[in-house]
């Protein structure tokens, strides 16, 4: 008797590697920096909001979440119908990609970047052509253009990359952007846009402007703090923007959500005075590591990044033990999400003492 056949592109699916969170103990704390969330609670008025809307858990949301979309439009000084929602910006990269790639088109991405990438290309059936980044961690958006051919429908640019912590700067990218037709679209992913100080670093939406094939993605998950609730958007022309939204799931956003979206927008001040700590707390950490002597570049996100190669699952166990978990990438490097001020220190104290180790 022969099986159910399924599509062969999913049968070899990667599957997605979230972070772990660390095993309870009694005899010391325990912190989980291995998914880029923020150590803050939500804000009071994003909890009172959150409150509030649960009483309506037994209604459907709003399926075009309207009074987020003009929030959004707003915010950042767009048409409404410039907005697309998802639940988190990993669904928006996939509905995006549902609606601009199939069999026989190619997408062209950095790697090591966002893990999702390849995972919501294969599942459309189109080809992945991955380019490796430079030795100092950013794209190397001159070999992306290059690789760029009459079979490309989506370019992605990762900035700041995850899990590098790198960024383009803005001359560099207008160059890539001159450079890709404008019959492929080009994403601009910008999760940890908040977490950015250096002024060289571009805001994709200022880039957007004047280029119909350029989508900026945001997320509600890093600095608003929102990660178990799931908003994401895009903003892009208005026939993308229609796409993205085409390919959603329905009712996707819950009410919920979108509450809590909105008290976010509210408390923006707040927020990003975190932002700022976690900014600041950031450079702390990988300048000490710079100290100790490890090879490590800036990162403008809010965790930090270090190639080990085959050592990284061997970091990971030793922070594992002295209780923090973070992402380790094996035969590549770790990332290391930037948590509690207790929790950055003792990343640093086991640091020290893995180096120490490794040159005993």
């Amino acid at each position: 008797m022969s099986s159910p056949r399924l599509r062969p592109e999913i049968e070899s699916l990667p599957a997605y590697k979230a972070g772990q969170a660390p095993v309870e103990r009694t005899d010391i704390t325990t912190y989980k920096i291995s998914s880029n969330e923020t150590p803050f609670e939500p804000p009071a008025r994003v909890r009172e909001a959150i409150e509030a809307a649960a009483r309506d858990v037994h209604r459907y949301p709003d399926p075009f979440s309207r009074r987020l979309v003009q929030a959004l439009a707003q915010r950042f000084d767009v048409e409404p119908e410039q907005i697309a929602l998802g639940t988190g910006s990993v669904a928006v990269v996939g509905q995006l990609l549902w609606a601009a790639a199939g069999p026989g088109d190619s997408v062209v991405y950095p790697w090591r970047s966002f893990e999702a990438y390849p995972i919501w290309v294969q599942m459309t059936g189109a080809r992945s052509i991955q380019v490796p980044l430079l030795d100092d961690e950013r794209h190397d958006l001159a070999a992306m253009a290059d690789a760029i051919d009459e079979t490309t429908r989506v370019v992605f640019v990762c900035n700041p990359n995850n899990p590098t912590g790198e960024a383009v700067r803005e001359s560099e990218l207008r160059d890539f952007l001159d450079r890709v037709p404008s019959d492929v679209i080009v994403v601009l992913d910008e999760a940890y846009r908040e977490f950015i100080v250096d002024p060289e670093v571009p805001d994709g939406l200022q880039m957007a402007r004047g280029r119909e094939n350029v989508v900026v993605i945001r997320t509600f998950s890093k600095a608003y703090g929102l990660a178990g609730l799931r908003v994401g958007f895009a903003i892009a022309s208005p026939r993308i923007a229609e796409a993205i939204r085409k390919t959603a799931l329905p009712f996707g956003v819950s009410s919920i959500a979108e509450a809590a979206a909105l008290a976010a927008l509210e408390s923006e001040p707040e927020l990003f005075e975190r932002v700022q700590h976690l900014s600041q707390e950031r450079d702390r950490v990988w300048r000490a590591l710079a100290e100790q002597g490890w090879t490590i570049h800036p990162s403008h996100a809010n965790f930090i990044w270090l190639r080990l190669d085959d050592r990284a699952e061997q970091f990971a166990a030793a922070c594992e033990a002295a209780g923090i978990t973070i992402r380790p990438f094996p035969g590549e490097g770790v990332r290391i999400s930037i948590g509690e001020t207790e929790a950055n220190d003792r990343v640093i104290e086991v640091a020290q003492a893995f180096r120490r180790e490794i040159a005993s």
